[in-house]
This record gives structure tokens, C-alpha cells and sequence, in this order.
């Protein structure tokens, strides 16, 4: 079946017109759905996908013209699937041949890392020993190599099925609206029973994601893959039933209301479908709330309470082991594989979420939007990145000390602080013989404090400055969005009473002064009387209308309401301002509902990233430095007395002992190890704020930034005060042993 085209539809209007004798405004068919709304999907489609997504697909398809690899047909399927369901440019091959090509160079890369650590560390000289064996090879040359060939072989199966992930991304965030969607529809379809015009107003005011798979509804009619609206809508409704059933029920009672013989059964179906979403939607999200409580507790036991108070034993651990743990074993452990296990097991948690409602990311139509992200800091004219970039660099700096103070002068530049006091420690404390480790004093450890500090706060500053102004539109959008549906029902009641439209606005807007309601309400008088503008105008104008100030998908969509049910008269348009202040008021029942059944986790996982988490890493910190300061004090004892057995005389036989289990160099440095747990304090903090704010408002990228740099400021503030308390108070604990130990020893 051909569509007819929008010269077509011109030339039967001016047929129209000469036979009328008056004129047709083309505006009063706003929402026929051949005009640009969906003949530009390609470029929404663009416009719409994220950054990484976008060179994702470049690299598949670059990956599939280099070589070509199939996948497994068992898969090929779920991947196509997922490719149709996040509007992928790319095929099940091309993500295929992406991973397989980037596995093969990671492989290559720890191939060819181990043979260049075994030849420039000196093991490849005199590998053969006299006597004709092997000689051993050190743990480093054999043990990064084969975490690189390991972590390849891992990634492939992950990067094959990368599009699942997409897909269940993109899911997610179009889940949120979908209860807006069926809103608006309802609210379309309430004063006009059109399928394909009530689609085409929900995808205009919904937002991306979900607004692009409306575009593909209608797009895939008009490229005539399907022959009706209907059954482009009932495919696309395919791809949900096992998502979100209540939103396919729902779509059915909209489609079905245009069969109803009468406008009260068709308006009683319609409420129905709403009341199907919502109540779908809660029942969901109660089941899914009292679930979450394990989940969350084993991620927070598994992956940040039992690791951070196993960080306590590794010192002693690689000190009985004779240095066989180094630092840098513990920080692939705790800041790479720990971190990916946290991430990837509550993103999983995130993708279970229940369909139907979060956060609107529809900040970009603010006018000051451009400004906010783009602002700069202070007199000195920086933006926000160049002003985090120089705040953190300088702390990171500040805990590089030690480590540039020994390779400035590395000929043993040192001395010792507080000498003959409790505090008695020196200023770096190398440990030299054939090679330098350290450096293990106390100073050292509380410098090394700095680098924490400064990268969270470089991440939480940049984050806050980008997202503090945003926040505030948002809330005060947020207020205005809670006190409108009074707002309007009010509008509604003046406008059945017989006020013209434009005098109802002006009646309500003094009756609601002060509020943001009577703010939106008397700028948009103000445009009609001072601008002598329209209606539709004065809230509609790309660079006056009173919706630019006001970001909200809601308002938007409801003053839209407003201005096409006035062409049909008063009437009309009361009742339709009353229907929308009633379900708008039944949509923020029923999310306050939701918010009050996650309150309790929310709140839990606040406390443990803000509390619990910095305080326990302090504390094991603080306890580490006092056994490595005790041991090392110990070591330099003996090392005084002279010979082990002229010690045991003096008195230090059971020191002695301890000190030919555990030797300092073999033990870890208490400055590298502390940056491991405070690199894995700020990566925890990261990824537990994402999860938690995922949970509570769904994909949402300003309230992600937002969360993130108000947790960084005050976890990794408090864990800085704590290890930095805790560091000085058992110094001085472990300065009276020694003291103690040298007392016995005279």
C-alpha cells in the first residue's frame, strides 16, 4: 500500500480550500505522522546513541571487513536480537570479528610483555645453569604474562556478546518511560482516537531512547515492511513480553479502545490501560525491592567488607612468604579484578530492575545548559575539567613526594624525624642492598594519603561543578512537576466556567503566585499580553516560550494537551486539563510508592558508602602501619645489638624470632600498600554511588555525576581523616613497644 506524500496531501487541501472558499491551516494536522518525524529517524538514531556505542559500531564494522568470524549459531540469534532492540548499525558477525581480533592483540601483548620482561630483567642470562638444568625464572616474568593471555581469553566471550549488554542498557533506560508513554498516549487518544497520532505525541515528548523506538514504528510503515500502524506496534510489542508484560497489555487496551463503539467505554478502557501500568509497574518493583536485599548484601560482604579486612594480612602474608606478594600483585587484585566483580555483578542487579519509571534526562533543552557544562571556575577562567585537573594534580603531587624526593637523590638521602621521642621515624626509610624497596616510614605513609585525596577529589570536583546547577533546574523542575496537576486543574475549572483560554492563565497564574507553577503561568501571560503572542506561542517559542525555562516532558506534553483540545472547544479542554491532574496525580502516588519501598536499601547503601566502607579501609591501614613499624623498629634493634646471640642475651630472643620469620624488605611497603586500599576506597565509592542511584532513578547520567561527587567528597574525606588518625595514633602505640623492647634490652 502506498503513503501518500506531503505534496499529496497540499495539493487535496487546495482542492479542499477552493470548495469551501476559506482557507486550511496545514498547523491544525501538527501531528501527522508523514511529515519529518520519522523520515529523519536515521539522524535521531545518530543523535541519540551514545559516543561509545557509535565507535563500537565503527569497530565491528571495521573488525567484520578485516576478518570475518562467525559466531556460534546457538548465539547468533539473542545477539540479532539485541542488535534490533538497541538500533545497532552492525552485525552479529562484526561483533564477532571485534573480539576475536581485540583477544588476538591482548594475547600477542602478553606474549611479547613476558618475553621483554625475561629479557631485560636478567633472567635470560646464564638461564641454563652449570649444571645443565633450568634455572628458576622470577614470579613477575611468568605472572603478568599469563594474567594478560588470561584476561584475553575472558574477554571474549564477553566482547562476542557485547550487544546483549547494549541492549539490556538501552532497556533499561527506555523502561523508565514507559509509563509517561502510555500517559501520554491516554491523554492524546482521550480527545482524539488516533493510534498513529497519539504514537507520534508520545514519541515527541517521551525523550530518547523510547522515542526512538516509536520513530521505528512509524518509520517501518512508511518503508512499507509493514502494512498498517497496527502491526508495526504489535512487532515492536514482541520484543517486551518478557520484559515488561504490563506495557504490552497495556499498548492492547490503547489499541483496542478504537474499537469501542462509544466514548465513555473507549474513555473507560483507556484509564484502564493506564491503571495497568501502574499497577504492573508497583507490583514489580515490590517484588524486586524485597529481593534486593540479599544480592546487595553479598555484594557489599563479598566485594568490600571481607576484602578490605583481608587487606590486614598481606603485609604478613608476603613477609612469611619471603616477598613472594608484592604490592602490585595486590593492586591487580583489589583495584582491577575486585573492582570489575563489584561493577559487573551490580550492573547485573541494575539490569533486573522492573520497567516503568526513573528520571527524565531532558536537561539538555535548557537554554543554560551549554553554559552549566561549559562554565568556568572562578576569576581565573578555568573550566571545570582544567580546574579538577589542577586541584587533584597538585595532592597527587604532594604524595609523590617520597617517591621523587629518591629518584632526585637517590644516593640516600634521608635523615631521621623526632629523634629519641615515641615518634621517632625516618623521613623515607629505603631499604638498599642490590635494589632499593620502600619506602617504609610513617611519613611516607601519610603523604601517600594525598593520592586518594586527590584523585577523588579531582573526579568529585569535576562532577559537582558539572552537575550543581543541573540538579537545581532539576528540582525545580521537579517542584513545579508536584504542584502542577492543581495548577492545571484549576486552569481546567476556569476554562469550563467560560473564560477564554488566555484569561484563565492570567486567573490561575495570580491564584498560584510564588509557586513554580504561577511562575511558568505568568510568563506565559506576560508573553501573550506584552508580546501579543499566541497561545501556543507563548509557551511553545524556541527563544521566549515559558517551556524553555521549564524543562519537563510533562508540562510540555500537557500544555501541548492544552493547546489541540482548544480547537475543539472549551469543553474540551476543561476536561482534558482535569483527566491529566488526575492521572498525574495517580502517576506520583504510585512512584512515591515505589521510592518508600527502596527507601531502606537506599539508605543502607548510603551508610555503607559514606561510613562503614572508609572507616573499616582507615582502620586497616592504621593497623598495618603500626605492625610494619614494629617490625621494622625491631629489625634496626637487632641490627644494633650486634649478633643474634649477644641479642638473645640482652634479652630479645623472642624478638629475634619474629624477626627471622619476617623480614622487612620481604614485607610489603606500607606507602604502596596504602594507594592500593585508597585507589580501591575511590573505585568502590564510584561504583557502589552508580548502583545505588541506578536503582533509585534508573539510567540517568546527571544524577550518576551528581551522587558520584558528593559520595567521593565525603567517603574518601572521612577515610582520609580516619587512616591519617589512625596512622598517628598507632605509630605511637608502635613507638611504645619499641621503646619497651629497647628498655628490656638495656
Amino acid at each position: 500500500m502506498r503513503r501518500i506524500t506531503g505534496e499529496e496531501i497540499k495539493e487535496i487541501l487546495g482542492k479542499a480550500e477552493k470548495r469551501l472558499g476559506r482557507s486550511i491551516e496545514l498547523d491544525e494536522m501538527e501531528h501527522f505522522p508523514g511529515d519529518s518525524f520519522s523520515q529523519e529517524y536515521e539522524i535521531f538514531r545518530r543523535e541519540n546513541l551514545e559516543r561509545y556505542v557509535s565507535r563500537y559500531e565503527k569497530l565491528c564494522r571495521f573488525a567484520e571487513r578485516t576478518l570475518r568470524v562467525k559466531p556460534k549459531e546457538k548465539d547468533r540469534e539473542k545477539i540479532q536480537g539485541a542488535i534490533d532492540i538497541a538500533h545497532l548499525d552492525m552485525t552479529v558477525e562484526g561483533a564477532t570479528s571485534f573480539a576475536a581480533i581485540l583477544v588476538f592483540l591482548i594475547v600477542l601483548l602478553g606474549v611479547f610483555s613476558g618475553v621483554g620482561m625475561y629479557l631485560f630483567s636478567g633472567d635470560a642470562v646464564g638461564f641454563f645453569s652449570p649444571e645443565g638444568g633450568l634455572k628458576s625464572v622470577s614470579l613477575g616474568v611468568v605472572f603478568i604474562p599469563l594474567i594478560i593471555v588470561l584476561f584475553g581469553a575472558l574477554l571474549m566471550g564477553l566482547l562476542s556478546k557485547y550487544p546483549l549488554r547494549i541492549a539490556a542498557r538501552w532497556r533499561l533506560r527506555a523502561s523508565n518511560q514507559m509509563v509517561l508513554c502510555i500517559l501520554y498516549m491516554v491523554m492524546y487518544m482521550r480527545h482524539t482516537s488516533n493510534l498513529e497520532h497519539a504514537i507520534k505525541f508520545a514519541g515527541e515528548h517521551v525523550g530518547a531512547p523510547l522515542a526512538l523506538d516509536l520513530r521505528k514504528i512509524l518509520w517501518d510503515v512508511e518503508n512499507g515492511k509493514f502494512m498498517s500502524i497496527k502491526e508495526s506496534l504489535d512487532s515492536y510489542l514482541v520484543g517486551w513480553k518478557d520484559h515488561s508484560l504490563e506495557f504490552v497489555e497495556s499498548m492492547h487496551l490503547i489499541e483496542g479502545s478504537l474499537y469501542e463503539p462509544s466514548d465513555e467505554r473507549r474513555i473507560g478502557q483507556l484509564e484502564k490501560a493506564l491503571e495497568v501500568i501502574l499497577n504492573g509497574t508497583y507490583e514489580k518493583m515490590l517484588h524486586y525491592a524485597h529481593d534486593l536485599r540479599s544480592p546487595i548484601t553479598m555484594v557489599y560482604m563479598l566485594g568490600v567488607i571481607l576484602p578490605v579486612l583481608g587487606l590486614v594480612v598481606f603485609p604478613l602474608m608476603s613477609g612469611f612468604l619471603e616477598g613472594l606478594v608484592k604490592w602490585w600483585h595486590l593492586a591487580l587484585l583489589y583495584n582491577l579484578f575486585l573492582p570489575v566483580f563489584v561493577y559487573f555483578y551490580g550492573m547485573n542487579l541494575l539490569e533486573k530492575r522492573p520497567t516503568g519509571y526513573g528520571s527524565e534526562d531532558i536537561l539538555k533543552e535548557h537554554p543554560e545548559f551549554e553554559e552549566f557544562t561549559k562554565m568556568k571556575v572562578g576569576g581565573m577562567g578555568f573550566s571545570p575539567g582544567m580546574f579538577a585537573l589542577f586541584i587533584g594534580g597538585i595532592l597527587v603531587i604532594i604524595g609523590l613526594i617520597p617517591l621523587l624526593l629518591f629518584y632526585a637523590t637517590p644516593q640516600g638521602f634521608d635523615y631521621t624525624l623526632f629523634e629519641g621521642s615515641i615518634l621517632e621515624s625516618k623521613l623515607l626509610d629505603y631499604k638498599c642492598d642490590e635494589t632499593c624497596i620502600g619506602p617504609y616510614s610513617v611519613f611516607s605513609m601519610i603523604l601517600s594519603l594525598f593520592i586518594p585525596l586527590g584523585i577523588a577529589l579531582g573526579i568529585g570536583t569535576y562532577y559537582y561543578i558539572w552537575s550543581k546547577q543541573l540538579i537545581r533546574i532539576r528540582k525545580r523542575t521537579s517542584d513545579m512537576e508536584r504542584e502542577f496537576s492543581g495548577a492545571i486543574f484549576q486552569l481546567g475549572n476556569r476554562v469550563g466556567d467560560g473564560l477564554p483560554v488566555e484569561r484563565a492563565i492570567s486567573s490561575v497564574a495570580e491564584n498560584v503566585q510564588g509557586t513554580p507553577s504561577g511562575d511558568f503561568l505568568r510568563m506565559t501571560d506576560a508573553n501573550i499580553r506584552k508580546m501579543g503572542m499566541s497561545v501556543k506561542d507563548a509557551i511553545f517559542d524556541s527563544h521566549r516560550g515559558s517551556i524553555v525555562y521549564f524543562p519537563s516532558n510533562l508540562i510540555k506534553s500537557s500544555m501541548k494537551v492544552l493547546v489541540e483540545s482548544a480547537k475543539k472547544g472549551p469543553q474540551i479542554v476543561a476536561k482534558s486539563l482535569i483527566t491529566i491532574s488526575d492521572y498525574v496525580n495517580r502517576v506520583r502516588s504510585i512512584t512515591e510508592r515505589l521510592k518508600d519501598l527502596l527507601a531502606d536499601i537506599l539508605s543502607s547503601m548510603k551508610g555503607q558508602i559514606t561510613f562503614l566502607t572508609p572507616m573499616i579501609a582507615g582502620i586497616v591501614v592504621g593497623v598495618t602501619s603500626m605492625m610494619i613499624s614494629i617490625i621494622n623498629n625491631l629489625t634496626l634493634i637487632l641490627s644494633e645489638m650486634g649478633d643474634q646471640e649477644g641479642a638473645a642475651a640482652a634479652g630479645f630472643g623472642g624478638f629475634e624470632n619474629i624477626t627471622k620469620i619476617l623480614t622487612i624488605t620481604d614485607i610489603i611497603p606500607g606507602y604502596q600498600f596504602q594507594i592500593v586500599v585508597g585507589l580501591f576506597v575511590v573505585e568502590v565509592v564510584i561504583i557502589l554511588s552508580i548502583l545505588s542511584s541506578g536503582i533509585e532513578n534508573g539510567i540517568d547520567r546527571v544524577t550518576h555525576r551528581y551522587v558520584i561527587g558528593r559520595n567521593l567528597f565525603i567517603a574518601v574525606g572521612l577515610y582520609f581523616l580516619i587512616a591519617l588518625i589512625s596512622i598517628v595514633i598507632f605509630s605511637v602505640l608502635a613507638g611504645g613497644v619499641v621503646q619497651v623492647a629497647r628498655g628490656t634490652g638495656v
